[in-house]
């Protein structure tokens, strides 16, 4: 992955994924105390960044492969990503998605035309799963982050935020990315890292389950002991990527980790002062940079989904707005 395959996915994009604003709200930059950018991938096309990924590897495959169909596992928001870009080319899509997926996530996969398959995230392999119907369908296999052409899709959240935070006069800030598998952080920090590396990526992620963080710390690989328990369904994944991890311990600060109820108040306050709406996994980087100890006067955090149900949604603003 490098610099050229990503501006190559940007310009494959264009027209089809949208150049997300950069917002700010100075009545919560003084009730936090300090500046708080937010790169609102919640208004992407399928309500979050994952439609970059998708369109960077569906549009990357030859027409053959193309015509016998793509196949991706997720909890909602790769599938969309995938199914919307599979649809807009012509391609049959199979979607394997954890039972207990938000219902809004399943909803929409269907809507985008893809045949979603449930499995039980707790005692099923979904990796196995995957591939045998990649194998007996002729299906290739789109992977949630270890791929490159996905890091690379992901990877324009950074060539964006690179204009946009000199656009904001940003001169130096921390860059807090919500991460599962390390696919979409490793994606902005090469991009950073070519364009501007005064930011810098710090990923974020929710307690219990913050193996990426514990595998920066440790430079191995770490695995979380639980695959559910959280309500950041979007990014919990057992592990961090085999391709990931290696390009954010280069790159990366230390991972950040925050509480369910800290991303619940992330997505009040996002809601109340920027009027966006966040899932709660999508609002994690925001909940770290609102809450982090320790932090610069300037910060920047991406807001990568906001495809949550109602009433998940309504808990966070009864409790918190």
């Amino acid at each position: 992955m490098n610099l050229t395959m990503i501006e190559a996915a940007a310009a494959r994009m264009a027209g089809h994924v949208r150049r997300t604003p950069l917002l700010n709200a100075p009545l919560l930059d003084k009730a936090v105390g300090r500046r708080v950018l937010v790169k609102a991938e919640c208004l992407q096309v399928t309500g979050s960044f994952k439609a970059r990924g998708g369109w960077s590897a569906v549009s990357a495959l030859p027409e053959a492969a193309r015509k016998r169909g793509v196949i991706a596992y997720s909890s909602g928001n790769h599938a969309q990503g995938v199914a919307y870009a599979a649809a807009r080319h012509g391609a049959p899509c199979v979607i394997l998605m954890p039972s207990d997926a938000p219902q809004v996530k399943i909803a929409n996969t269907s809507a985008y035309g893809a045949e979603v398959v449930l499995y039980d995230r707790a005692t099923q392999d979904r990796d196995a799963i995957g591939a045998r119907l990649s194998a007996d369908r002729g299906l290739t296999l789109v992977k949630p982050f270890d791929d490159p052409q996905v890091i690379a899709g992901q990877g324009t959240v950074g060539l964006e935020l690179a204009e946009q935070a000199k656009e904001a006069g940003v001169t130096a800030a921390p860059v807090f990315v919500c991460s599962g598998g390390g696919g979409l952080a490793s994606g902005i920090a090469l991009a950073l890292e070519a364009k501007t590396p005064v930011l810098q990526v710090r990923t974020a992620e929710p307690q219990g389950f913050d193996d990426m963080a514990r595998s920066l710390a440790s430079g191995q690989r770490q695995r979380n002991a639980a695959s559910t328990g959280s309500i950041c369904d979007a990014i919990l994944t057992p592990s961090p990527g085999e391709l990931t991890l290696p390009i954010l311990q280069r790159l990366a600060g230390p991972g950040a980790v925050v509480t369910d109820d800290q991303a619940l108040q992330a997505m009040a306050l996002a809601f109340t002062h920027l009027r966006i709406v966040l899932e709660p996994g999508g609002a994690v980087a925001l909940a770290a940079a609102l809450f982090g100890p320790d932090l610069p006067e300037t910060v920047i955090a991406v807001a990568t989904g906001g495809n949550v149900d109602p009433a998940t949604f309504a808990m966070a603003l009864d409790r918190f707005a």
